[in-house]
């Protein structure tokens, strides 16, 4: 506890952009939820972009819509 999972269409990220962006999401998920580092875990999914609506956006994002504490703006 707490788990993230970062849905995301397919990028290549080298070690260190891997151990950039554990360290910077743990660093502000230990802040806000009052956890130590040991009890963050990340995972990143990618999803390929003719998969999203299907995988994310329908289930994800429209289902469960009260979950969510910032919602896109594909607009932008």
């Amino acid at each position: 506890m707490p788990h993230v999972n970062i849905k995301h269409f397919p990028k290549d990220f080298t070690e260190e952009q891997h151990h950039r962006l554990a360290e910077a999401v743990t660093t502000v998920v230990m802040e806000h939820f009052g956890v130590h580092d040991g009890a963050v875990s990340i995972a990143l999914e990618p999803v390929a972009k003719a998969d999203w609506n299907e995988s994310v956006g329908v289930p994800e994002l429209t289902d469960r819509r009260h979950l969510l504490i910032k919602a896109p703006n594909y607009r932008n």
